[in-house]
């Protein structure tokens, strides 16, 4: 039988969801600014070297 009334546990998924995508793009964010840095980074080396 089908339960009846108010859905259980709805609004925890969709909290747990918003939570999780947010660490997701945040870690995603964090990656992509270390590969720019370590860019410029490797930029300036090869510069110096040069010069």
């Amino acid at each position: 039988m089908t339960k009846k009334g108010k859905e259980k546990n709805t609004k925890n998924k969709a909290k747990h969801t918003k939570l999780m995508n947010r660490k997701i793009n945040k870690l995603r964010d964090e990656k992509v600014t270390r590969k720019e840095r370590l860019k410029e980074i490797m930029k300036k080396a090869q510069e110096k070297e040069s010069k």
